[in-house]
């Protein structure tokens, strides 16, 4: 569903202090913008940003990254963090979020930027053979994920796309990737500590079936 453009969205995103408005001026020095050295974690399609928010709360020693194109998307990114923290009242120190093409990440970080974990949830398929290689899961893009995952960093990824899923099995190989955990059923796999997005509450409400699998660099 395409979002109508909201005039307001981006001067209230300038306005909030955890709101990259210039990512790249941090490529190769992400921890000087948390001012510690904390393992850093990536969300590449944050969304409305209920996931992280969940995860960026619950977890103060870590630091939290989270990406999106759209403005009128992070603003309701922006609220639902605020709502996560203010619950337990937090302040948000350990979680930043900017809107950037993800197909060009590499403009934002380097070798220098060591991420220790990156997520993705419910990316678009792209089902058509023309569109795959814009997949997030594609081998032309784990290729530059690798240039700032560390050694052993691990991707976590879930979808309700079969085609998807299993597909991005071969490009994690492809890439040199281990899968170290796998399900074609999420909800009913012994994985523990999910934390449900908005996507996955609709799919599962439609009977589809989530699948899930943590890659090991």
């Amino acid at each position: 569903m395409r979002l109508r453009k909201k005039t307001w969205a981006r001067p209230e995103l300038e306005a909030c202090n955890f709101f990259i408005i210039n990512p790249s001026q941090y490529k190769g020095k992400w921890r000087e913008a948390f001012n510690n050295n904390n393992p850093i974690y990536l969300e590449l399609g944050c969304g409305k940003g209920t996931f992280i928010a969940v995860h960026g709360s619950e977890n103060p020693d870590i630091n939290y990254l989270a990406i999106d194109i759209k403005d009128e998307v992070l603003v309701l990114a922006k609220r639902n963090i605020e709502k996560a923290y203010d619950e337990k009242g937090l302040e948000v120190n350990n979680l930043k979020f900017m809107a950037q093409e993800i197909s060009l990440i590499n403009d934002v970080f380097s070798e220098e930027d060591i991420v220790d974990r990156i997520y993705i949830n419910f990316c678009n398929p792209w089902p058509k053979k023309k569109h795959k290689k814009r997949r997030l899961t594609h081998s032309k893009q784990l290729e530059k994920y690798k240039q700032f995952l560390a050694k052993g960093a691990k991707i976590y990824f879930k979808t309700d796309d079969d085609d998807l899923f299993n597909e991005s099995l071969e490009y994690f190989k492809e890439s040199g990737f281990e899968i170290e955990y796998i399900t074609y059923d999420l909800h009913k796999s012994d994985f523990e500590g999910n934390v449900r997005t908005e996507h996955e509450n609709m799919f599962s409400e439609q009977g589809i079936n989530i699948k899930f699998l943590i890659a090991k660099r």
